[in-house]
């Protein structure tokens, strides 16, 4: 069974929704033939400036951003993942094509959790090409692999653009969105055991 993951870096709904599926995973029986595959999914990809995530959601949202924030720390720790407020957002473009060279290289979840831990538990910012490549070869991929595909803008461009269109055909307006099987999606960062009744009806509708 195939599961795919659209997702975004700096989504803090991702970074949950994926520990909660991750612990459904584990609780399913048939979790060793399940292969997983995250996608692409920009939350803004016009954006051009890295700025205090605070400032952000003040702006967007008002007072009530600090109490947002409060929320999702404690929901956060909940699945005991580290979650830091004090982060910087920015365009996460370069991040996703650095996912892509770690799927070719067979290190797309060590990327994935590199890139989380990096933003979310340690407030390190994912938008300068140094700070991205310490992250890379954390990761494990090869330093100068990944830097020439950050001082190239068209390497993987055109597979992170692919799978932003076929997220908005599967009819994905935000992230998370889970595809399990291409058989239905399950949207947001859901509580485990709806993922764990999601993983089962795919299982038994692929059965059928």
């Amino acid at each position: 069974m195939h599961v795919e993951i659209w997702s975004d870096v700096i989504c803090p709904w991702c970074y949950l929704g994926k520990a909660r599926f991750e612990a459904a995973l584990e609780g399913f029986e048939h979790r060793d033939e399940v292969e997983v595959t995250f996608r692409s999914f920009e939350l803004d990809p016009s954006r051009d400036t890295v700025e205090p995530l605070q400032e952000m959601l003040t702006a967007r949202y008002g007072p009530q951003a600090v109490q947002m924030e409060e929320r999702l720390a404690g929901l956060v720790a909940e699945v005991g993942l580290g979650y830091r407020s004090d982060r910087e957002i920015g365009n996460t473009f370069d991040a996703h094509r650095l996912m892509h060279l770690a799927r070719e290289r067979g290190l797309e979840r060590a990327m994935v959790d590199a890139l989380f831990k990096a933003n979310f538990a340690e407030a390190r910012p994912l938008f300068t090409g140094d700070t991205l490549l310490d992250v890379a070869v954390e990761a494990g991929l090869d330093r100068d692999d990944a830097s020439r595909v950050l001082a190239d803008p068209a390497a993987y461009a055109d597979a992170v653009r692919a799978e932003e269109r076929e997220a908005a055909q599967l009819g994905a307006t935000g992230v998370p969105f889970f595809v399990l099987d291409r058989r239905f999606g399950v949207a947001g960062g859901q509580a485990t055991e709806v993922f764990a009744q999601a993983l089962e009806r795919a299982w038994s509708e692929r059965a059928a």
